[in-house]
């Protein structure tokens, strides 16, 4: 069996080993840039662990690890158009790097070629994991439109929330695992609770990141507060309108819209509200028994619990713990 380390180093060396035409150079040199910029590396961890419980023939699922990749990065060059983000990974984005039209052609081109490292795959392999794929990016793209709806409605629940993460964040968990569990030859059981697995870890890890936007550290690689500044309906913006009266709820409200507001009053300000409806707790618990259903999951597959040791490790490295 590989480490996880052992496991990240093969797909660094696979992505470093994907080699693009020369030309059009505006096309292709854009889609090594965001390829080379290193980021967890989460989704195709997910396929090579969930394939390492059920096989031991690794290699086999690299194409698979590279295409999530190559997916996940596509869906990165069109985010930050539709953001206007300028900085991805603390370097230029390509949308600012190379202007619009670039970074929506060699975003085309990326979800093209995810498809082309998917058919170097076993043959027999091959339609139930372009079927889990096309499922994966379908929802994607769903919870990506949902979140574009919330920027406009006025009143988003803490059910919708949940259910637009489910699809933008988790849903791309979900299928790495899937394509990982099938290609190893999973049971249609395991793959079921694999994908609840990363359903549930999937949402522990956007609340996670919603919670350290606000109260995290600012050595994380971002500045803290910048979702209250952007107004964005966070779980914790969404549950705080959820449990405040009307008076609050206007003074939330009121704080957003105010543009000349000095950035840091505006943050405490936020921040003081949430406080007072005792959010941030509300959110860690909710944190905690997402990844506790998580785990829970690992312990009912039928393989060795040595097999799934290296994925509960990745997955409580992935939100800061030791267990």
């Amino acid at each position: 069996m590989y480490t996880n380390e052992q496991l990240q180093t093969l797909i660094e060396n696979y992505l470093a080993q994907t080699e693009f035409p020369a030309e059009p150079e505006l096309l292709y040199a854009p889609i090594a840039y965001s390829l080379s910029g290193g980021g967890k590396r989460l989704r195709p961890m997910l396929v090579l662990l969930a394939h390492a419980v059920f096989a031991d023939n690794v290699q086999q699922a690299l194409p698979a690890a590279g295409a999530v990749e190559v997916f996940h990065n596509f869906t990165l060059l069109h985010d930050d158009i539709m953001d206007n983000a300028a900085i991805r990974r603390g370097k230029p984005s390509v949308f600012a790097r190379w202007g619009q039209n670039v970074a929506i052609l060699s975003g085309d081109a990326m979800l093209i070629y995810a498809y082309r490292l998917l058919c170097g795959l076993p043959a027999d392999k091959l339609p139930q994991v372009l079927a889990t794929f096309d499922d994966m990016a379908l929802e994607v793209c769903e919870g990506q439109q949902y979140d574009m709806d919330f920027e406009k409605k006025q009143k988003v629940s803490v059910v919708e929330y949940m259910h637009m993460i489910e699809l933008k964040t988790s849903a791309l968990l979900a299928g790495s695992v899937l394509i990982g569990a099938l290609l190893g030859g999973a049971s249609e059981n395991d793959c079921r609770k694999l994908r609840r697995f990363a359903i549930e870890l999937g949402l522990a890890f956007q609340l996670q990141d919603d919670l350290l936007d606000s109260y995290g550290d600012e050595r994380l690689g971002k500045a803290i507060g910048g979702d209250i500044l952007e107004g964005k309906k966070t779980y914790l913006m969404v549950t705080a309108m959820s449990r405040a009266d009307e008076a609050t709820r206007n003074e939330l409200r009121s704080l957003l819209a105010d543009s000349k507001m000095p950035a840091e009053r505006k943050i405490a300000a936020v921040k003081a509200i949430y406080n007072r409806l005792d959010v941030p707790h509300l959110t860690e618990q909710q944190i905690e028994l997402r990844f506790e259903r998580a785990l829970a999951q690992l312990e009912t597959l039928s393989a060795d619990p040595a097999r799934t040791a290296p994925l509960r490790e990745f997955a409580a490295g992935l939100m800061g713990r030791n267990k």
